[in-house]
């Protein structure tokens, strides 16, 4: 905008007063706005036009639906003398007089830098460098003012400074690029890397006009991740939003005309989003703290410099209800902080997005994973097989394995729970059903975000609000983030495979499909199960995984307490300490991995048999806690029931003191026999073996040295015989648990046992000298002649697990232990040495050969394994020398320490447990 000088028919004002104000923009070399101190809102401003000089017009783009105009561009030397004052004067304060007031309001006066006039001249300076001239047609010779600036003229002129200089100045002239062809293209093609720029005009609070540099494109930016009030126009008429005017005044006083860097982020449907930079801060986060914007999740995704301090900022401007805020209140702003955040104990997940907790108060009460939407039926599915009685946890595509991954991770764990809103209930309305009141929250465990694990494996996906819903995750944000990344893999939900089919046959209840299920699970021995629901203290539902099917399973050998229920005749009235019986089983089981033993089956379709859950016989445990009584039948089923039996039967070993069920027994007097029992130590005797097979579990099976010669000469003669009278191919008919002779990959015969048969072309074998597996043809197998029989000479590999151990649960912390001991110790002869019995083989010490060094201990040293602390006292010594090593391997961030000790005080971690 170029100034002229005020007309000559305007007589000049009478000695003008100094005033003062704060540069708020430079719109040319010779005119300049003005603004005073903010009172209450923004303040007032006024244009002032430098008297006595001109300089050159700034560009100027053509009036929009007016196809006659054109764009005018720079003058020489205008862009020149506009950045001239802007750099020395925006922001600063200034004063200057008035000295012509035209009939239009066009004010014309003296500007000086400071705060009174001995401040430097900015008309005079501009005319020093050369960048703007001096209108010598209204000057008076007796104006010392008017003189002086001839006279900086004439030595700019002499000096070829600016304008004065050699070429016309065109080249000084600006390409200014009004619009991008393909705002896209032109915004990726900038890598998000930083651009110098300068912010031209400021639309609202959080949009701005900008100038790129040095190519001069002038564009519109949106502040990446947030809003601010608006002005919204209406036939002509602008209405500001509440505090709208307030935010414009807070971006343009920070960044008007101002030097700045911007990262050009995204640009989803034209709309050039970005972040600005300033020396001074980022003008996103102070718009937020301020409470003079909100954040917006659609342009948050793309935000660089962090969305959690966005999130932060606004957070500080509610909790503080400050201008856009000062009508805020929290969601959870009725909660005491103890019932905002406390650690409670998963005791049930409930399909996918909820969980039942155990508060420290026994409480129990029922969470919601915030901000996401388990898997769901849509459209046409919803109305498939209206026949068929509809499961949601199988028959909804990953309902299962959503219900799963949780299940897997939280049951029986402790985990922080930070609640984040209360749902309020909603009635039942037209095609959706009614919701009780639902208190949604942040999960974590180990510093893991359940939600956000969900989410990222495709099992969940998050839920959109309004923008002024407030009601969400308080890591909203990193749901939005693990949703994009599962999208992008093709994971779960978002896969284009296809959905996984899960055919569970319920046979609970049904009389005909138990019979035929029967046979199996009692050859099965010990099957794994989950336990899905407890209808009492001893009848629950199973889920069977090899078997696929869901079972009733009654507990055997006991006669616990019934449950109030319905029948034909009315409400069936419960029994003493049936509740408390139903508790003890489901806190105890419920969702858990399971052993059961089927034994027996009833009329109505129900197995009855025994449950064990890490070592603990579900039906002593019962009788041992005063909740049940021992069943006569107990006495007549196998010797496992003989033991339960023999620990069970004593009411007095229910309790110390008489309690439950027992409240009323009369204990016949015993005579007190005093047992002196001598304290037992631990006995190391070390005996040599040789080891054969580590497993992946880092179980390992050994020969005895021994008995060595015996196996060699054995396998010798039964390799003569075969090569004598070689077996028929294919003539040997493979079955679950016989033992055979089978060739190995070296092409030799080996005894073996059959321990699964999938199909003739897949039978997988144990090698019981040696301990490992295979999966063979039947072609390689044959009947093991007799005289080679585990009659002759016992199976040589026996299987132990090293004792005092703990091997990480995360796959590839085992992969590098197994690793490990495979290099130190398979088919090497070391020294072994029974610590302890376990559930399923000896643990055992185990030490080299030739340094007799510990290898277990080795383990620990190298921060491979965690100790697995052991109460009996003839062991501590061990256990002692076992845990130092430990807290030397944590001090030195070994392996699975490398991060510090990742074990929770009173919570198991993903992966390991203490």
């Amino acid at each position: 905008m170029a100034s002229v000088s005020a007309p000559s028919q305007t007589a000049p004002a009478p000695t003008a007063p100094l005033q003062r104000g704060i540069v708020k923009m430079v719109l040319s070399g010779c005119a300049i706005i003005v603004r005073g101190q903010p009172r209450g809102g923004p303040p007032p401003e006024r244009q002032i036009n430098l008297s006595n000089i001109r300089a050159g017009a700034m560009a100027r783009r053509a009036a929009q639906g007016q196809p006659d105009t054109k764009d005018t561009p720079d003058e020489p030397w205008a862009f020149q003398a506009r950045e001239f004052l802007r750099k020395k004067l925006i922001g600063k304060e200034v004063c200057f007089t008035v000295e012509i007031r035209t009939a239009l309001g066009r004010e014309y006066g003296m500007v000086y830098l400071g705060k009174d006039t001995t401040g430097e001249n900015i008309a005079e300076s501009l005319v020093n460098e050369g960048l703007a001239t001096v209108r010598r047609e209204g000057i008076r010779g007796n104006n010392p003012e008017q003189a002086r600036l001839c006279e900086l003229e004439d030595q700019a002129k002499s000096s070829k400074k600016g304008m004065w200089s050699e070429g016309g100045g065109t080249h000084t002239i600006r390409d200014i690029k009004y619009t991008i062809e393909n705002p896209r293209n032109f915004v990726d093609s900038l890598h998000q890397k930083p651009i110098n720029a300068i912010i031209e005009h400021v639309r609202d609070g959080s949009v701005v006009r900008a100038l790129l540099l040095p190519d001069y494109y002038l564009v519109t930016v949106m502040l990446s991740g947030v809003k601010c009030p608006t002005f919204k126009r209406e036939a002509d008429v602008e209405t500001p939003e509440p505090f709208a005017a307030e935010a414009k005044f807070f971006t343009e006083s920070r960044l008007l005309q101002r030097d700045v860097q911007i990262i050009l982020e995204s640009c989803p449907n034209q709309i050039i989003l970005g972040t600005i930079l300033h020396p001074n801060g980022n003008i996103t986060e102070l718009l937020l703290k301020e409470g003079f914007a909100r954040c917006v999740d659609w342009s948050m995704a793309v935000y660089t410099q962090g969305a959690e301090k966005l999130r932060a900022a606004e957070r500080s401007a509610k909790e503080r209800k400050v201008r856009i805020w000062k009508d805020y209140v929290a969601p959870t702003a009725n909660l005491d902080q103890k019932d905002r955040q406390f650690v409670a104990k998963v005791m049930q997940v409930v399909n996918a997005d909820a969980m039942v907790v155990k508060l420290n108060s026994g409480e129990y009460k029922t969470i919601h994973l915030s901000s996401i939407r388990p898997p769901r039926n849509e459209g046409e599915e919803k109305n498939k097989d209206k026949d068929k009685r509809f499961r949601p946890l199988y028959d909804i595509p990953y309902m299962f394995e959503a219900r799963e991954f949780l299940r897997k991770k939280l049951i029986g764990k402790k985990v922080n729970v930070t609640v984040d809103y209360i749902r309020a209930a909603t009635g039942p309305g037209e095609g959706t059903p009614a919701f009780p009141e639902r208190t949604c929250a942040t999960v974590t465990i180990g510093g893991i975000n359940i939600a956000e694990a969900l989410v990222s494996k495709g099992l969940a996906t998050v839920i959109r609000y309004r923008q002024d819903d407030d009601q969400r995750s308080s890591h909203y944000d990193e749901l939005l983030a693990a949703e994009a990344r599962a999208i992008k893999n093709g994971k779960g939900l978002h896969s284009k495979k296809e959905v996984p089919i899960h055919r569970v046959a319920d046979i609970s209840g049904e009389t005909q499909k138990a019979k035929q299920f029967f046979p199996f699970l009692q050859r099965a021995g010990r099957s794994e199960a989950v336990v899905e629901y407890v209808f009492s203290g001893s009848r629950l539902k199973l889920y069977m995984p090899k078997e696929t099917c869901l079972i009733t399973f009654l507990l055997a050998g006991i006669e616990c307490p019934r449950s109030s229920r319905n029948l034909p005749g009315g409400m069936q009235v419960a029994e003493p300490f049936s509740d408390e019986a139903m508790l003890f089983t489901k806190e105890l089981v419920l969702q858990r991995e399971v052993e059961v033993e089927v034994e027996s089956m009833d009329k109505a379709g129900n197995f009855i048999g025994w449950l064990h859950i890490e070592g603990v016989n579900l039906s002593v445990a019962l009788v041992e806690n005063a909740l049940s009584k021992v069943h006569f039948t107990a006495e007549t089923h196998a010797d496992r029931g003989k033991r339960s039996t023999a620990a069970a039967t004593d009411p007095s070993l229910s309790t110390v003191c008489v309690l439950q069920i027992w409240a009323n027994y009369e204990e016949k007097p015993v005579e007190e026999v005093v047992h002196v029992s001598e304290e037992k130590e631990r006995v190391a005797n070390y005996r040599p073996v040789y080891v054969t097979e580590i497993a992946d579990t880092l179980h390992f099976y050994t020969q005895d040295v021994e008995t060595g010669g015996q196996l060699e000469s054995l396998m010798e003669t039964m390799r003569a015989e075969i090569a004598a009278q070689p077996p028929v191919e294919g003539s040997y008919s493979a079955r679950r648990g016989d033992y055979c002779i089978a060739k190995f990959a070296d092409g030799e015969w080996y005894r073996a046992r059959v321990e699964k048969v999938e199909s003739p072309a897949k039978v997988h074998v144990f090698y019981i000298d040696y301990g490992n597996r295979e999966v063979v043809s039947s072609t390689r197998l044959a009947a093991i002649p007799p005289a080679f029989s585990t009659r002759t000479l016992p199976a040589q590999a026996t299987e132990y697990a090293f004792a005092f151990i703990q091997v990480p649960q995360d796959e590839d912390a085992r992969a590098d232990v197994v690793d490990c001991v495979v290099r130190d110790i398979q088919n090497s002869q070391c020294l072994l040495n029974v610590e302890y019995s376990g559930a399923t083989c000896p643990h055992v010490t185990i030490q080299f050969g030739d340094t007799k060094d510990d290898v277990g201990l080795g383990l620990v040293k190298e921060g491979l394994v965690m100790v697995d602390v052991r109460k009996e006292k003839h062991l501590q010594k061990m256990v002692t020398e076992y845990l130092n090593s430990q807290e030397s391997a944590k001090s030195a961030r070994l392996n699975i320490w490398r991060y510090g000790d990742f074990r929770a005080d009173d919570a198991d971690e993903f992966g390991y447990s203490r």
